[in-house]
Parts: C-alpha cells; sequence; structure tokens
C-alpha cells in the first residue's frame, strides 16, 4: 500500500468508495451518491486529501480534510473524513491515511482534525483512537438517517504545537 496526495484522475474510484460508505448508511448522513465531477471539485479545494493504492495503483480508500468553519478565529482545525472500500478493511487502510493526513494537515498549518463518527461505527471509532484521535464528547440526535435519529461521536487530534502539554 501507498498513501499519496489526491489528484483529479482519482474522482470517479474515489466518488465509488465514498458512494459505498454511503450506501452502508454507517459512514455519513449523506444519501444522495456523488458524481465524480463533486469528488473532482473536492479535489481541487486543494485542501489536504489523501488516497491509499495497491500495489496495482488501485485506490483503497482515501482522507480528506475541509474547512472546520469559515471564520478565521477556526483557521487552523480542519473538518475529516475517511472512506475505506468494502474490499480494503481490516488491513490498516484507515489508520494509514488518518495518519497521513495528519501529517498533511500539520504541514499545511493545521492545529487540530475533527470529526463526528456516528456512535455504532465501531470499526471507525476504533481506526481513529488507533491513530491518535480521541473521543472528546457525544451529540445526541444529531441528525436522522432514513428517518432514524442517529447519535455521533465528537472525535478530535491535536496537532503541533498544540499537541505538546
Amino acid at each position: 500500500m501507498r498513501i499519496r496526495p489526491a489528484v483529479p484522475t482519482d474522482a470517479a474510484a474515489l466518488a465509488a468508495i465514498y458512494n459505498e460508505g454511503i450506501a452502508g448508511r454507517e459512514a455519513t448522513f449523506e444519501t444522495r451518491p456523488r458524481e465524480a465531477a463533486e469528488v473532482a471539485a473536492w479535489i481541487a479545494e486543494a485542501l489536504p486529501f489523501v488516497v491509499a493504492e495497491d500495489e496495482d495503483g488501485g485506490a483503497l480508500g482515501f482522507a480528506r480534510l475541509s474547512a472546520y468553519s469559515d471564520r478565521c478565529v477556526y483557521d487552523g482545525v480542519g473538518e475529516h473524513g475517511v472512506y475505506v472500500s468494502a474490499a480494503a478493511r481490516g488491513r490498516g487502510v484507515g489508520r494509514a491515511l488518518l495518519l497521513a493526513l495528519c501529517d498533511a494537515a500539520e504541514r499545511a498549518g493545521y492545529y487540530k482534525l475533527t470529526s463526528r463518527v456516528f456512535t455504532s461505527n465501531a470499526a471507525s471509532r476504533a481506526v481513529h483512537l488507533a491513530a491518535g484521535f480521541e473521543e472528546v464528547g457525544v451529540q445526541r440526535r444529531h441528525g436522522r438517517l432514513d428517518g432514524e435519529w442517529r447519535d455521533c461521536v465528537l472525535v478530535e487530534r491535536l496537532l503541533g504545537g498544540a499537541a505538546q502539554p
């Protein structure tokens, strides 16, 4: 496995991986499948975005950063997502992606990464903990998915100087 920055030609493969996450109903509140053009727009934002690929160059998963807020006081905080193809799960891909994203985010000047994970998503919670994230709270009934309320765990990891005591 190799981790590298996302490039525009990854868009179709990454959309397929993201759409697996949507269909599985454990990774996101999103319900509408994404098109490659939408993923290409994410890549074009030029925020930290990494891809794991196999020895043949096939995408195994991705992790990306998006703005946490448009308020300047939060410029160093990034919201992240990590998605691994169903065929590649359980092989350390998610952890490797999160670690690489943290490195890329720190180099880009971020001091904190945060996200929400469904409380029922044991695999994502475990991979975040393995990558040095902490669970810092629960947002009860944070949203509805397929008409059902879902709770989310807030995860975060401090980077660089913010991680020092």
